[in-house]
């Protein structure tokens, strides 16, 4: 029993410890593509093998530290105050919450594109998409006169594609709070449109 939990007891220690140098080098390095497994394991002070076990490949070491970069908004999201947390009205919640990604995406660029970038199946198949997708849907659904909630989610988390914004914040070096403030006004008018008129689902 007690071996089960000192091997348990390192198993979570040498995930800690990977974490931290994956977070490191991918925030010292140009290029996401710098960084290879055997530099994360190395810094980390692990065996490969060990660095495989844990998170399978390049792509689920990448997931894990998003995930682990992530955690604070999702706790806001899930049971926070407003604007983010569940108590906030949707015209509210759902502009805060796509600010949420953006900026998010700001601040770990390069992490972000690289997972957006380095998946071998549709980014939109990843759970942290559909997670959001999912969450901005069912908060779309409380807006009456909304037409496709499912359609407009997709929509609006188009705008907040690690491709574009590394573009609009590297080739066109456009300032964050501008960024910011586009993003805001284009939900803004999406949430105010309504449906098209004459126009059904279906069409």
């Amino acid at each position: 029993m007690a071996e089960r939990q000192s091997t348990r007891k390192d198993a979570i220690r040498n995930r800690e410890a990977v974490l931290a140098a994956a977070d490191a080098l991918f925030t010292r390095r140009e290029s996401p593509e710098d960084v290879t497994m055997a530099d994360v394991a190395t810094v980390a002070g692990v065996g490969k093998g060990t660095l495989f076990r844990a998170f399978g490949d390049r792509a689920g070491l990448l997931r894990a530290l998003y995930e682990a970069r992530l955690e604070p908004i999702r706790q806001a999201v899930e049971a926070g105050p407003p604007p983010l947390g569940p108590a906030t009205p949707p015209h509210d919640r759902v502009p805060a919450l796509l600010d949420a990604v953006l900026c998010f995406k700001l601040d770990n660029r390069r992490l972000a594109l690289a997972l957006e970038e380095g998946g071998s199946s549709s980014p939109y198949r990843a759970e942290h998409y559909e997670r959001w997708h999912s969450l901005l849907r069912a908060v779309l659904e409380q807006i009456p006169g909304l037409d496709d909630s499912d359609f407009t989610a997709h929509a609006l988390l188009a705008a907040t594609r690690a491709d574009l914004i590394e573009h609009l914040a590297g080739e066109e070096r456009m300032p964050r709070e501008r960024m910011r403030a586009q993003l805001a006004n284009y939900v803004t008018r999406v949430l105010a449109s309504g449906p098209l008129q004459g126009l059904t689902a279906e069409e």
